[in-house]
């Protein structure tokens, strides 16, 4: 075989198998941050219905999904404006919780609904207020997005946000 010929074989090789890595899945729901650190796509949990819950964290009681993955709401968002303010390079830090029907809430008090995104999808709102992942956070329980940029913070059972700063928070990706 000619170099030439190895080469081009070569960049098959390489081609197919950068391919493979993409998946052919049309639709993509990629776990919560927790299940093995920052999701790769701007997708987040998608359940039909999702379900948002308490669990106690070091923070107090805060609002989490299903896995107990903590979730926060952002203050560039506007209440019942039934739009998210994260958009590009937000979404890859801040993954939205989707549904694929009506949320639930399990000891959640305030009003669970859902708002579109421009890609068709549904993001789980609490009291108005769209929900996020925090993309840092690995496991169930983390709160490491609580007061990033004192824009992001995490909601009591009401859908209020708890806005009391962690010792040392972190001042990047508040976007």
């Amino acid at each position: 075989m000619t170099r030439l010929g190895a080469m081009r074989v070569a960049a098959v090789v390489l081609a197919a198998a950068t391919l493979g890595a993409c998946g052919s899945n049309a639709t993509t729901t990629t776990a919560p941050p927790a299940a093995g650190g920052a999701s790769s796509t701007s997708s987040s949990s998608s359940s039909a219905g999702a379900t948002v819950a308490m669990a106690k964290t070091s923070l107090g009681n805060v609002v989490v999904d299903a896995k107990g993955m903590t979730l926060y709401m952002f203050t560039k968002d506007t209440k019942d404006s039934g739009k998210s303010s994260c958009v590009g390079q937000c979404l890859t830090a801040w993954p939205p919780l989707f549904a694929d029907g009506t949320p639930t809430g399990d000891s959640v008090t305030g009003k669970l609904g859902t708002i579109d995104t421009p890609d068709g999808k549904k993001q789980v709102t609490l009291d108005g207020w769209p929900l996020y992942y925090f993309a840092k956070d690995k496991a169930a329980g983390d709160v490491t997005g609580q007061g990033v940029g004192k824009v992001w913070w995490v909601l009591d059972a009401t859908g209020k946000p708890m806005e009391q700063a962690p010792s040392a928070a972190d001042s990047s990706g508040g976007y």
